[in-house]
C-alpha cells in the first residue's frame, strides 16, 4: 500500500472511503426538468472512474418549491427523482467511489419571479444583495412545513442509493436563522443562540428519523462569517461544537466568510491572482477544537496542498472540486506516479461564473467537461497515421497539436512569435491572470511527450506549408486588435493590447472606450492606473466588462476603485482628432440626442480581434476541402468528408480566433472537437 497520505482510506462511520479526495457539493447546471438524466449522470461517473474517493452532487438541490434555484439545479422535491439518483448512485458506486447529495432551502438567496412565483421566505424581510429578492418574514407554518420539505427530500435520496446527504447552511437559510444579521424573529427560533440553531438542528432530527442511523449525515457551514455583526469566530466554533455534540451528524465541512455579495462569494471561492487554500488553516483550527471528522475545499488546486491539508491533520477529507472539473482523473494519475499529467485548474472561474451568464459550468481548458456524452476526458489513437501542419501555437493551436500527437499523428507546428501562448501570453502579463500561462505550459509539456515538432519564429508561407506534405492543415493564427471602430480618427488611438504588452508608454489622461467588455479592457486600465495616469472607461453598454462576469469582477473593482478609476456606461465613442498635443473624443449615445467633446491625451480601443486569417485563403485553393465543414459531422462526432476539390492535396481547417473574435474556451474546443476525430 501507498505511504502518500492522500491515497489512504479513511472511514467515516459505516463507510470506508478509498482515498482522501473529495469532489464537494457543487451544481454545474446539467439538470434537465430539474432531475440528474444523462449528461448529468456522465459528469458524475467520470470523477469516479478517476479515482476519487467521494463525489457530492448538487450545489444544493431544492427540497422546497419556495425555493426556486436561481439556475438550473436538481429539484429534490419531486419524487421522481428517485430512479434518476438511483441509476447515477449505481453507476458511481461500481466506479469503487460514494456519492452525497447536498440539500437546501435557499430562503432568500433566490427570486420571487423563478420557479412557481412563490414568496421567498427568511427569518428577516433582509435583502440578499446577490440575488435582489426582498423576503417575506417565515412564519410558524413555513417552518413546519420546510423541515418536512427537508425530511422528504432526504428520504428520497435514500431510497434513490446515496450514502449520505449534507445540508447546505452557510448562506441559505438554515445560515439565515443561525445568524444575528439575517434572523429578526422572535421566540423559539430567535434571539439567542439556542433559538438561532434551532431551525438547523429540528432539521437534522427530522432528517435523521427518517434516514436512520446507518446513512451519512453532515452540514457545510460558516464558522465566520467576516461580517461586522455577524456571526464571529468565537461563536462559530460554538456552533461547530453544538453540531458535534448533537450526535445528529457524521462530519462539519467548514466554510469561513459569507456569500450575499458577488465580493463575498470571491473571498470564499477565491479565483486566480487571489492566494490558494486561504481557509485550510481556519478549517484546521475547528477540526483541532472539535476532534471531529472535518472536511474543507477553497482553491485547493494541485496535489502538493492537498497532500499538505492531510498530512498536517488539518482535514480528514480534502475537497479538489474545481480541480476536477479540469481534470476528473487526478487520482488516477496519483496513484499511476504521474501527478506532472494532471491538468492544473488556473482558477479563471469560467465554471463557477458561467452557470450565471451561459447558464452551464465550462472548465476553460478542459472542454470535455460538462459534455462527456460526446467529448473524451482520454483521446484515442486513430486508425490511420497522418501529417498535421498545424500553424499558430496559441491555445487553440496547442490544443490541436496535442490531440493530434495522442491520435498517433506527426505534427508539426509553426508559431511566428519566440514563444508559445497568443493571446494567453499577453493576458499572463498582469499579475492577476499570471495562472492562465499555466494552459500553455501544460500543453507543450504534454506535445514534447507526443514528440510534436516546433518551429518558433517562423512566419510560415503557403510555400512554406506545402513542402511539408501535409494530409491536414489547421489555421489557428488567432486575431489582432480591431481598433478601426471611429468614423474618424482610427490612426490616433493604441489598443488595449499595445498597452498590456508596453509596447505604448500609458498616457497621462486616458480614455478606454471597451465595447469587447473582456479582461483586456480592465487589464489596460489597471496598468494604466497603476503608472499613476487617470483613467476612464467608458462603455456604450448597460454595464461595463459584461464579459468578464461577476466573480471574475471582483479583483478588479477592488483594484481599480482603490485607483480611481472612473466607469462610464452607456455613451458611445464616435470619433477622434487632434488638437495641439490633445485628443477630442467625441462622444453619442446609442440612446440619441447626446453629443460631447471630451478631451484626453490618449485614447485606448478594446473591440476585440479580426482573424489573422491571410494564409487560411492563400491555401484554400489547393485544400481538397475548400476550408469546409460539415457542421452536422462536427456536431456528431464524425470525420469530416467534405470534397469540393478533386486537386487538393490536404484538407484545410481553421479554428479559435482566425475564424472570430471569441475566447480561450471556445478556441480549445475548436480544436478537441475538430482534432478528435481526424
Amino acid at each position: 500500500m501507498s505511504n502518500d497520505p492522500l491515497l489512504q482510506p479513511y472511514q467515516l462511520k459505516h463507510l470506508t472511503l478509498r482515498n482522501r479526495i473529495i469532489v464537494t457539493a457543487h451544481e454545474p447546471a446539467y439538470p434537465q426538468d430539474g432531475l440528474p438524466k444523462e449528461r448529468y449522470r456522465a459528469y458524475t461517473v467520470e470523477r469516479a472512474k478517476g479515482g476519487v474517493a467521494m463525489t457530492m452532487t448538487a450545489g444544493s438541490a431544492a427540497v422546497s418549491k419556495d425555493s426556486p434555484p436561481v439556475f438550473n439545479n436538481l429539484l429534490a422535491y419531486k419524487d421522481e427523482i428517485v430512479p434518476w439518483i438511483r441509476e447515477m448512485t449505481d453507476a458511481v458506486h461500481e466506479e469503487g467511489a460514494a456519492i452525497m447529495i447536498q440539500l437546501t432551502h435557499l430562503g432568500r438567496r433566490t427570486r420571487w419571479d423563478k420557479g412557481e412565483w412563490l414568496p421567498v421566505v427568511a427569518p428577516s424581510h433582509h435583502r440578499e444583495a446577490s440575488h435582489r429578492a426582498f423576503p417575506k418574514k417565515i412564519e410558524d407554518w413555513d417552518i413546519e412545513r420546510i423541515i418536512k420539505d427537508f425530511a422528504d427530500a432526504a428520504e428520497r435520496m435514500k431510497a434513490g442509493g446515496m450514502d449520505g446527504v449534507e445540508l447546505e447552511a452557510y448562506g441559505h437559510l438554515i445560515d439565515q436563522f443561525a445568524s444575528p444579521l439575517t434572523n429578526e424573529l422572535d421566540g423559539p427560533y430567535g434571539g439567542s443562540l439556542d433559538n438561532r440553531m434551532r431551525f438547523c438542528f429540528d432539521v437534522l432530527k427530522a432528517i435523521r428519523a427518517r434516514v436512520g442511523d446507518d446513512f451519512i449525515l453532515g452540514v457545510r457551514y460558516t464558522a465566520d462569517e467576516c461580517l461586522p455583526g455577524g456571526t464571529g469566530k468565537e461563536e462559530g466554533l460554538e456552533i461547530s461544537k453544538r453540531l458535534k455534540q448533537s450526535g445528529l451528524i457524521d462530519y462539519l465541512n467548514v466554510i469561513r466568510g459569507h456569500i450575499d455579495t458577488d465580493a463575498g462569494l470571491t473571498d470564499v471561492i477565491p479565483i486566480q491572482g487571489m492566494a490558494n487554500s486561504p481557509h485550510l488553516d481556519f478549517a484546521g483550527e475547528i477540526r483541532a477544537a472539535t476532534n471531529f471528522p472535518t472536511f474543507h475545499a477553497a482553491k485547493i488546486p494541485d496535489v502538493a496542498t492537498a497532500r499538505h491539508a492531510i498530512a498536517s491533520g488539518k482535514v480528514d477529507m480534502v475537497g479538489m472540486t474545481r480541480a476536477h472539473m479540469t481534470d476528473p482523473h487526478i487520482v488516477r494519475k496519483i496513484i499511476e506516479k504521474r501527478e506532472e499529467d494532471i491538468r492544473p485548474c488556473v482558477g479563471a472561474n469560467y465554471c463557477l461564473d458561467r452557470i450565471y451568464q451561459g447558464g452551464a459550468a465550462y472548465c476553460i481548458h478542459n472542454a470535455a467537461t460538462g459534455r462527456e456524452l460526446t467529448m473524451p476526458h482520454s483521446i484515442a489513437k486513430a486508425d490511420r497515421r497522418k501529417k498535421v501542419v498545424i500553424i499558430g501555437a496559441g491555445p487553440a493551436g496547442l490544443e490541436a497539436a496535442r490531440v493530434a500527437g495522442e491520435r498517433g499523428h506527426e505534427v508539426v507546428v509553426f508559431e511566428a512569435a519566440n514563444d508559445p501562448g497568443g493571446q494567453i501570453r499577453l493576458t499572463a502579463q498582469s499579475e492577476r491572470r499570471r495562472e492562465m500561462i499555466s494552459i500553455i505550459d501544460w500543453r507543450m509539456s504534454q506535445c514534447e511527450k507526443l514528440g510534436v515538432t516546433f518551429h518558433f519564429n517562423s512566419w510560415a508561407e503557403a510555400d512554406t506549408v506545402q513542402a511539408e506534405n501535409p494530409d491536414v492543415v489547421i489555421i489557428a493564427t488567432g486575431g489582432l486588435p480591431h481598433t478601426e471602430v471611429l468614423s474618424k480618427g482610427n490612426e490616433l488611438v493604441v489598443s488595449a493590447w499595445d498597452i498590456i504588452s508596453g509596447d505604448v508608454k500609458p498616457g497621462t489622461n486616458v480614455l478606454i472606450f471597451d465595447d469587447a467588455g473582456d479582461h483586456a479592457g480592465l487589464q489596460a486600465a489597471e496598468f494604466i492606473a497603476k503608472a499613476g495616469s487617470k483613467v476612464e472607461i467608458m462603455t456604450p453598454d448597460r454595464s461595463f466588462a459584461p464579459e468578464v462576469m461577476a466573480m471574475n469582477l471582483v479583483p478588479y473593482m477592488r483594484s481599480l476603485q482603490k485607483l480611481d478609476v472612473t466607469f462610464t456606461v452607456t455613451y458611445r465613442l464616435e470619433a477622434v482628432e487632434k488638437s495641439g498635443n490633445e485628443l477630442v473624443a467625441h462622444v453619442g449615445s446609442d440612446y440619441g440626442g447626446i453629443a460631447k467633446q471630451r478631451t484626453f491625451d490618449q485614447i485606448v480601443i478594446n473591440h476585440g480581434t479580426i482573424p489573422l486569417d491571410d494564409l487560411y485563403f492563400e491555401l484554400k485553393p489547393a485544400s481538397s476541402n475548400l476550408g469546409e465543414v460539415l457542421h452536422d459531422q462536427l456536431i456528431a462526432g464524425r470525420p469530416q468528408t467534405a470534397w469540393r476539390n478533386a486537386d487538393g492535396k490536404f484538407q484545410l481547417f481553421r479554428i479559435g480566433d482566425a475564424v472570430a473574435a471569441r475566447n480561450t474556451h471556445a478556441a480549445i474546443y475548436d480544436a478537441l472537437r475538430l482534432v478528435k476525430d481526424i
